[in-house]
């Protein structure tokens, strides 16, 4: 399920020093798991739990066949919301800012003392290109990137209110259609004002901030990903890497083209059940054969039971064995 839409390629590329935010967590980043990560509770709201607070959520990464989508959320104090975001800081939705000027952001929103620091909680879900293709792949109820974006979501803002954020506002970027997301939402958390708007990373400043968050987090684990890649397993690789990991973005492209295992296709890092991933293994498939076992012709096929029935033809001492295993049976002449 690839994003039909054409990404500005030079603005989905990481920042050549992209900001390496505590939300990336190499280890699970390199497995190909999915993880959460939660910035600690900001201290104005620590001070005050009973202040009212605004919350944002938005994604990145949807539509690229490389790397992970990324869920960010961020939260504050409702009183500061279009003042310190919009007005101090000037966030916008990711897809505007440069990535240089997304990567700043992220540090000064992670950097102890400052505003941003003080007032803003925040959080992300990294969701593997592994996991994302193994719902979507599989061969019965199908779990399909709406689904998975929607859960993630939902979990994100639960695990918000189970640390006693007085959350009353939640804004959302749209995932299909907004009435009905938003309806969904709203049963979810009944005592909670959302809104579920399309373009909504241009219109609240708390889903810019928690754009920016998301692709700023996807951007480095992109680059983490590369960089086990290219000087670790392959330090002859190119220097320009696979780019944003979008298919329209030709270094992705030429990168999967020459580093695909005819069997296996690529690591953890690709979406298997993108339309490209797809495209390229099928094309390489015509030059293989395997034999796969016949169930049909069950005289012949291995049981696992056939691993633990003696045979006429097995000696004394090998049909003993597994009865000898735990040591030898008592017997009168040990007394």
């Amino acid at each position: 399920m690839e994003d039909s839409s054409t990404p500005d390629v030079a603005q989905e590329t990481p920042a050549k020093d992209v900001f390496i935010a505590p939300s990336i967590h190499e280890e699970d980043i390199l497995l190909g798991n999915s993880y959460t990560h939660h910035s600690p509770i900001p201290e104005t709201i620590t001070e005050d739990t009973l202040v009212e607070c605004v919350l944002g959520v938005d994604e990145a990464g949807r539509g690229p066949v490389l790397g992970p989508m990324v869920y960010g959320l961020l939260y504050l104090p409702l009183a500061s919301h279009r003042s310190l975001l919009a007005e101090a800081h000037h966030f916008d939705d990711s897809k505007v800012l440069t990535p240089a000027v997304r990567s700043s952001l992220m540090q000064t929103l992670c950097t102890a003392g400052t505003e941003l620091y003080r007032n803003c909680g925040w959080a992300t879900r990294v969701m593997s290109a592994r996991d994302i293709s193994a719902g979507m792949l599989k061969p019965a109820a199908t779990y399909n990137l709406n689904a998975q974006a929607m859960d993630a979501t939902i979990e994100l803002i639960k695990e918000v209110f189970s640390k006693g954020v007085n959350v009353k506002e939640i804004y959302i970027d749209t995932i299909g259609s907004p009435s009905v997301y938003q309806k969904k939402l709203e049963r979810i958390f009944p005592t909670t004002m959302i809104t579920v708007a399309k373009k909504a990373d241009s219109l609240y400043p708390c889903v810019s901030a928690a754009s920016v968050c998301a692709k700023v987090t996807r951007d480095a684990a992109l680059e983490v990903c590369y960089r086990a890649y290219a000087f670790e397993e392959h330090p002859e690789a190119v220097v320009e890497g696979w780019g944003s990991g979008y298919p329209s973005d030709a270094r992705c492209t030429t990168w999967l083209k020459g580093n695909m295992d005819p069997f296996f296709g690529w690591g953890s890092e690709c979406r298997l059940s993108w339309g490209t991933a797809k495209d390229l293994l099928e094309a390489k498939a015509s030059e293989f054969k395997i034999d796969w076992p016949t169930p049909d012709n069950d005289e012949q096929a291995m049981r696992v039971t056939d691993f633990f029935i003696a045979t006429p033809e097995d000696d004394e001492d090998e049909s003993n064995e597994l009865s000898s295993w735990f040591g030898r049976p008592v017997t009168e002449a040990m007394f």
